[in-house]
């Protein structure tokens, strides 16, 4: 049983004003440009992703689209200017 919380008029101290970091929620909504493609995945990588989203209630399709956005970005950064590409 929680017990009731008793104000005083006691003096609080110094107080400081902390600003407001969080950005408005306006802010926070975006909309990025998605591709609907067709791509076949093993089974092994769709029962991962599933568990690891549910795990983290969240859709798996968002867990693999942030990462190949992560991938590319990262591999984007360090692309050749010259335009080649390497196989293996």
């Amino acid at each position: 049983m929680k017990s009731a919380i008793e104000y005083t008029a006691e003096p609080m101290g110094e107080l400081k004003v902390v600003r407001d970091f969080l950005p408005p929620p306006h802010e926070l909504v975006f909309e990025e440009e998605t591709v609907k493609i067709t791509i076949g995945l093993s089974r092994s990588s769709v029962d991962f992703f599933k568990r690891e989203a549910k795990r983290n209630h969240t859709a798996y399709q968002k867990m693999i689209r942030r990462l190949l956005d992560v991938y590319a970005s990262r591999y984007e950064q360090d692309a050749p200017t010259t335009g080649g590409t390497a196989r293996r």
